[in-house]
């Protein structure tokens, strides 16, 4: 290839964008009025029609504009060859034991999902247990929750197909691996917790209209028991509150089938417990924890009482001792009132955030977060700590549960530059043992991460982990993409992403910022980042930013932003707060419309989370940092590329559809302006692995070309590592 013909390849992309024609979105006159006082338009509200051909034409047309910008840019196919390569690895869950079965999910390398094996015993010969890519011809049906039956029996799964968020119900026969006829049908969250082998509660919903099934309100979930061998039609309805449409409900049991436990909740944060003791003649649910200020949730029982984590008067959580029948007493009026008198502190709260705790073998294992990263504790059901697990280092693990009579668990520890590393723990000793370790196409060794505090904007200080290569210059020339969330108390702890590896062999550095809205810190960190206090949170992601330019890892034209869900909600927030901060946004799946969101299938359950603009104070915070409402005309943004899908119901694609089109009207300048909307896709889970491979090689390809970094072929690795046992 001559030096003039490379030269002309280069400015292709370039010329393509300052020549780009977006579909022409037509505006409507619509204007909505707030408070009483307050006007704001929405001249692309039909966008937020996903069935209308209007909406489908105009996404068809935004495709081919996206994809034909996408085709010139020069190392697309390269990035996306590497990308393959190096998801082609074998990828496995931790074991479930249930009798003398081990169950653990594989997938070879590049298959759409993974498959469901099982063996007899730590030593047994794989046998596929249940192949989810054998439901749909595209791989787009996904295995969501699965639960057995007490004695093992019985398997149910859910299945998502598409991504969406609504899951239909299965039942196979283990041993024969027979599919019975029952069949759950419209329910959305949680999965089924099995009373013996006789059936099951689950959570559902009425019924939807097809024309709005992937948008419309979601309202009245009730709770039912499903007797195994009967119609769906015939499920016995457990708990509903018909005064409250807008209102999680789930159900679970103790392991003992002793306790039925109603968690309720009004949103993403705050719950009520009610309980059902099934050895009494108890017949209808009573009251355990009043909500919704704190979060509760019951872990297991000891006898007649029951444990429960809980943050009520401890930021931190705390695990408590309940006496069911002793929460209620008389006040001096003669009135039963609820009371906290019986309460007992089980495990009293620590300077480290308590994120989770589950039993096995007759013990509770802790979980906390120190400077978001992984800390356990094992302790008996008295609170007596018995030890600290030894973690290989700073990094995330997972597992620690099983039943009251196992003598091991496994658990999955993984960081930033480690893959997934599956370790099996005697319970009685507390010792580790290797069990599998990843085999990666990648040398990890060369990643190192580090973990800053840098100050944001009100002084707070605020962790970023940073991972590159060894022997990175601060030479403030470094390609950097910049991650986060912050909220809904979600951490953002290390763990291990194939993607981002590859960016990082690039020579890029991946910079993940534990905002403030997270629980990284506790409760008092997640109220310092939701309400009216949610500008912190992209004060925080803007001041990382700043922090990294400061001590010269990167510069302005070097900085990609992402983020997806809320965080793509920060990704709009950040680059229409600051549009000189970054040279590329990546808004995915992100809540855009701050006016509107809680009118579409669960979105009701944020306003814990940002407020609703139904409320005039609310109002005015959701209108002062709403993306698509803060966009203005005739400003230079970065280079940014939408990323939504069209079975997108937890956060539906309308957000970024209205999104796109202002932004697309009002940028000025030559950085490009595309939505890449996904077909047969969701929020996320359950993307089958060809749609996340050829996502991330279109990502990782605007990415390196807008930020100058060449693709560079990087010498063969190959790692074996052997399973131990």
């Amino acid at each position: 290839m001559t030096k003039r013909f490379s030269l002309l390849l280069l400015l292709i992309p370039f010329f393509g964008t300052a020549q780009l024609k977006y579909p022409v979105t037509k505006k409507v006159d619509v204007v909505d009025g707030y408070a009483g006082m307050f006007k704001v338009p929405d001249p692309y509200r039909w966008l937020e029609d996903d069935n209308s051909e209007e909406t489908k034409a105009w996404v068809k047309e935004e495709n081919k504009v996206t994809f034909n910008y996408l085709a010139t840019l020069p190392d697309r196919q390269k990035i996306n060859n590497r990308l393959k390569q190096l998801w082609n690895y074998p990828k496995y869950s931790s074991p479930t034991v249930k009798g003398n079965w081990y169950y653990f999910y594989k997938n070879n390398g590049l298959q759409n999902q993974s498959v469901l094996y099982r063996q007899q015993g730590r030593n047994g010969k794989p046998e596929v247990f249940l192949d989810p890519n054998s439901l749909n011809k595209q791989g787009i049906a996904a295995i969501s929750s699965t639960s057995f039956s007490k004695s093992g029996k019985y398997f149910a799964y859910t299945v998502s197909v598409a991504g969406s968020d609504w899951k239909v119900g299965y039942v196979m026969e283990t041993a024969t691996k027979k599919l019975l006829k029952d069949k759950i049908q419209w329910t959305k969250f949680g999965g089924f917790s099995w009373r013996g082998d006789e059936g099951f509660y689950y959570s559902g919903y009425d019924k939807p209209d097809s024309a709005s099934l992937l948008s419309k309100q979601n309202r009245f979930n009730k709770i039912y028991y499903h007797k195994l061998g009967t119609k769906q039609a015939d499920d016995e309805l457990v708990y509903r509150d018909l005064d409250h449409p807008l209102r999680y409900c789930n159900a679970y049991l103790t392991e003992d089938n002793r306790y039925l436990i109603a968690q309720v909740s009004e949103g993403t944060s705050g719950s009520e417990l009610y309980y059902l003791d099934l050895k009494t003649e108890q017949r209808r649910f009573k009251l355990l924890i009043p909500g919704f200020s704190t979060q509760a949730a019951v872990i297991d029982n000891n006898g007649d009482e029951l444990l429960i984590r809980t943050n009520d008067g401890a930021p931190n959580y705390q695990v408590m001792m309940i006496n069911p029948g002793k929460t209620k007493e008389m006040n001096e009026a003669g009135q039963v009132e609820y009371s906290k008198a019986n309460f007992k502190t089980v495990i009293p709260e620590q300077d480290m955030v308590l994120q989770s705790v589950n039993k096995c073998g007759g013990y509770l294992f802790a979980s906390y977060l120190k400077d978001a990263s992984t800390r356990v504790y094992q302790y008996d059901y008295n609170g007596k700590l018995i030890r600290e697990i030894e973690l290989p280092g700073i990094g995330t693990a997972s597992g620690f549960s099983g039943e009251k009579d196992d003598k091991e668990l496994f658990y999955t520890f993984s960081s930033f530059n480690t893959a997934p590393v599956i370790y099996r723990l005697n319970i009685s000793r507390g010792k580790s043992y290797l069990y599998r370790k990843t085999e990666l196409k990648i040398n990890t060794d060369d990643f190192v991460t580090e973990q800053v505090f840098f100050p944001s904007k009100d002084g707070t200080k605020i962790p970023m982990f940073l991972t590159y290569k060894k022997g990175m210059k601060l030479n403030a020339d470094n390609p950097t993409l910049i991650y986060g969330y912050g909220g809904f108390n979600i951490p953002m702890t290390p763990g291990f992403s194939v993607s981002n590896a590859f960016f990082i062999e690039q020579g890029g550095i991946y910079a993940v910022v534990n905002l403030r809205g997270g629980s990284e810190y506790g409760e008092k960190w997640h109220r310092d980042g939701m309400l009216d206090k949610k500008q912190n949170v992209f004060d925080d992601f803007t001041f990382a930013a700043e922090y990294l330019i400061e001590k010269k890892y990167t510069n302005k034209l070097k900085i990609a932003m992402r983020g997806g869900s809320n965080g793509g909600l920060l990704v709009g927030a950040a680059m229409t707060q600051r549009p000189d901060i970054c040279k590329v946004a990546l808004p995915a799946v992100g809540v855009m419309d701050m006016l509107r969101y809680h009118k579409f299938t669960v979105g009701w359950g944020w306003m814990t989370e940002y407020g609703c603009a139904d409320s005039a104070k609310d109002f005015q915070n959701l209108y002062r940092y709403s993306p698509y409402h803060n966009l203005n005309e005739g400003t230079r943004y970065p280079a940014t590329l939408i990323t939504t899908a069209d079975h997108d119901d937890r956060v539906v694609p309308a957000h970024s559809f209205k999104f796109a089109a202002r932004l697309q009207e009002y940028n000025a300048g030559d950085n490009p302006v595309l939505i890449r909307i996904e077909t047969n896709a969701g929020h996320g889970a359950g993307k089958p692995t060809n749609k996340q491979i050829d996502e991330a090689a279109d990502i990782w390809s605007f990415v390196m070309y807008h930020l100058e970094m060449p693709y560079k072929a990087p010498a063969a690795v190959t790692s074996s590592v052997k399973k131990k046992k």
